[in-house]
């Protein structure tokens, strides 16, 4: 009888998982394309940074003390 793969089925809750992903960050990419009859009307390009914010990183807005 073989084990079953670690990542085989495993339950993680959503703030686990947030946790995680903003700790290392996380990139949103995506396009958006609104085309009538094979006309672009309107098209939205998403580039988006999630990153957690702590001492050690500080905020970029924040003015230098």
């Amino acid at each position: 009888m073989t084990a079953p793969a670690p990542t085989a089925h495993r339950e993680i809750a959503l703030v686990d998982l947030l946790d995680r992903l903003l700790g290392g960050g996380v990139v949103i990419a995506g396009d958006v394309t609104l085309r009538i009859a094979d006309v672009d009307l309107v098209r939205i390009d998403l580039r988006a940074l999630v990153s957690s914010v702590n001492a050690q990183v500080p905020s970029p807005w924040e003015e230098p003390e």
